[in-house]
């Protein structure tokens, strides 16, 4: 019982104090955590599973088929 209330206590604990930034927020606005806003990963080519997926399927569209030119 003793460990179970000692985990609830450093549960409460961990939550209170990741609270903290979210309440004491000057502006009330957050960064945005989208990888298409990121600046950085922009320049580096980095792009979401989305992005990622739809640049796959268009190269896929308009990519050879080396087996129906008989190549």
């Amino acid at each position: 019982m003793r460990v179970v209330l000692m985990t609830i206590g450093v549960l409460l604990a961990a939550v209170a104090l990741l609270s903290v930034g979210v309440i004491f927020r000057k502006d009330h606005s957050f960064r945005s955590q989208h990888i298409h806003e990121n600046e950085r990963m922009r320049k580096d080519g980095i792009h979401c599973a989305t992005a990622e997926d739809k640049i796959a399927r268009q190269r896929k569209k308009n990519a050879i088929n080396l087996k129906e030119r008989n190549i």
